[in-house]
C-alpha cells in the first residue's frame, strides 16, 4: 500500500486526455473517463461548511475540479488533504494546489494512509472514488474509517452516476441525503451525503 508525498513535475496535456488515459490503463481504479464537471464539483463543495473546524479530506481528486470548487467555497488550501493513487494526477495536484497536502496512497484504506497525519478531526470527507467497483463490505469500511477520522456529524460526500446510493443505506448506522440529479454534468450525476448516527 502506497503512502508517500507526491513529487513535482507534470506533463502539459488536457485533463480530459489524462483522465481517458488513466481510465484505459486501470478502469476499475479511475472509474471515470473525464473529470467532474463544474456543476457537479460546485454541488459537492456546497455540502462542506467552510467555517467548520478541521481539515477537509478529498479522496480521488483526479485533476482537481472538486478541489478548486472547495477553495472557491472558502476552504483554505492549507486545510485540504488530498489522497490520490495515480502518480501523474498526484504531481498535477501538487503543482496546481501548492498549499494543499497531497498524499499518494490508497484512499480505500484511508485510516492506514492517514495514520497519525491529522492534527484534529476532519470537517468533511469528499469522495470521487468509483465505489460501485468495490465490494459492499469495502464501501462500508471506507465510510466507517472516514467517520472515525471526522468530527461528529461531519459529512461524507460522494457523487455517483447511478440512480441508487453507492453505499447501501443502513438508517440505523448513518443518515443519508441525496441531491437532485445534476443534468449539467456529462453524464448526469447525483451527490449523496452520509452522516454517522453515533456521537
Amino acid at each position: 500500500m502506497l503512502h508517500r508525498s507526491c513529487s513535482d513535475g507534470q506533463k502539459a496535456r488536457p485533463d480530459e486526455v489524462r483522465f481517458l488515459q488513466s481510465w484505459l490503463q486501470d478502469p476499475l481504479r479511475t472509474g471515470a473517463v473525464s473529470p467532474s464537471g463544474r456543476a457537479l464539483a460546485r454541488t459537492m463543495a456546497g455540502y462542506v461548511d467552510p467555517d467548520a473546524d478541521g481539515p477537509v479530506i478529498e479522496l480521488g481528486p483526479g485533476t482537481g475540479p472538486v478541489t478548486a470548487a472547495l477553495i472557491a467555497r472558502g476552504v483554505a488550501p492549507e486545510r485540504l488533504v488530498l489522497i490520490e493513487y495515480n502518480p501523474e494526477f498526484c504531481n498535477l495536484l501538487k503543482a496546481r494546489f501548492p498549499g494543499a497536502t497531497v498524499i499518494r496512497g490508497d484512499a480505500y484504506g484511508i485510516g492506514k494512509t492517514l495514520d497519525g497525519s491529522l492534527d484534529k478531526p476532519a470537517a468533511a470527507v469528499v469522495s470521487s472514488l468509483p465505489l460501485f467497483t468495490r465490494p459492499v463490505a469495502e464501501r462500508y469500511s471506507l465510510l466507517d474509517q472516514s467517520f472515525d477520522l471526522s468530527r461528529p456529524q461531519a459529512p461524507f460526500i460522494q457523487f455517483t452516476y447511478a440512480v441508487v446510493s453507492p453505499v447501501p443505506l443502513q438508517p440505523e448506522r448513518f443518515d443519508s441525503h441525496r441531491s437532485p440529479r445534476i443534468w449539467a454534468n456529462l453524464p448526469p450525476a447525483r451527490v449523496w451525503v452520509y452522516r454517522s448516527r453515533t456521537a
